[in-house]
């Protein structure tokens, strides 16, 4: 009986305990997002969108006009200064994506990335001017060996794995982003795709490296693993500290969608101006690899 009674006590004061909490989530005002990116003996390409209402429906139509056109967009990597181009490329009937890169009818002043280069990227949009910087490192950081093993604990034997050594060079500060391509798919970042080397500096470390998700798609169960046959591209890229923060704290966002336990996160971007997003630097290194069957 005293354990009934004791019971009872503790669901009371359960229940007792219980609060209803409303949130009142206000309209956001729009905000530019900025996609861009410079690479070594590449182009840079800058995309401009708008921010989208959190509740708002989303359709092809809606993305589509998300959009910012006619933009004022320059780069300058301190010596040249060249004025992008908007450039549109037809996806669907009535549907088109813009994008802003070297303008081909005026190459006095374009240039494409170099290492160990600085470049300042500066917008004009909708009265409003945004500016931010990024580094193209040199590439200190590549992997010393690559090669294909069979998927560890998998009695699928069609399935292996991607495995890397590598020397990290001493003195921390070394960032990496990386990507994998498989066959004649696109370049795609790993699930985790940033990393530091707050612990393995300077020493020679040996690890696995997952294939590249897609995350506009349902992520496999056996995402983990690639496929005899494949042909695999390894992109590993070395980023300065922004470009490793921004996409950190942005996969970090990402993956705690849906989970009530995450803590609360911001993604850290390096525009200017209140904008979102951030612009990039990739001294990227590649490897191609042929998985028999």
């Amino acid at each position: 009986m005293k354990k009934l009674w004791y019971g009872l006590f503790l669901l009371v004061m359960a229940s007792s305990c219980e609060k209803n909490i409303d949130f009142k989530l206000d309209d956001a005002p729009e905000v530019l997002v900025v996609d861009a990116q410079i690479e070594q003996d590449m182009a840079p390409v800058v995309v401009l969108t708008r921010s989208l209402d959190y509740f708002q429906r989303i359709n092809a139509q809606v993305l589509a006009g998300t959009f910012v056109r006619n933009a004022v967009v320059t780069i300058s990597n301190g010596t040249l200064t060249h004025r992008l181009r908007e450039y549109t490329v037809p996806v669907a009937p009535g549907f088109n994506l813009y994008y802003y890169s070297v303008d081909s009818a005026n190459l006095a002043t374009a240039f494409a990335g170099a290492f160990n280069t600085q470049y300042q990227l500066r917008i004009q949009a909708d009265g409003k001017e945004y500016t931010s910087t990024t580094r193209l490192p040199l590439l200190a950081k590549k992997p010393d060996s690559i090669w294909w093993e069979k998927a560890p604990l998998n009695p699928d034997t069609n399935k292996v794995v991607l495995i890397t050594r590598a020397t990290d060079p001493p003195g921390l500060g070394n960032y990496i982003r990386y990507f994998t391509k498989k066959n004649r798919e696109a370049f795609l970042p790993g699930e985790n795709s940033v990393f530091d080397d707050g612990v393995i500096d300077g020493t020679t470390y040996q690890l696995r490296v997952d294939p590249g998700v897609d995350r506009n798609n349902k992520i496999p169960y056996d995402s983990n693993y690639f496929k005899r046959g494949d042909t695999i591209t390894l992109k590993l890229c070395n980023i300065d500290r922004a470009t490793f923060t921004f996409w950190n704290t942005w996969e970090f966002a990402y993956q705690s969608i849906g989970n009530p336990f995450a803590q609360p996160n911001k993604v850290i971007g390096n525009i200017s101006n209140g904008a979102l997003g951030a612009f990039c630097g990739y001294a990227a290194w590649y490897k191609t690899l042929i998985i028999p069957r």
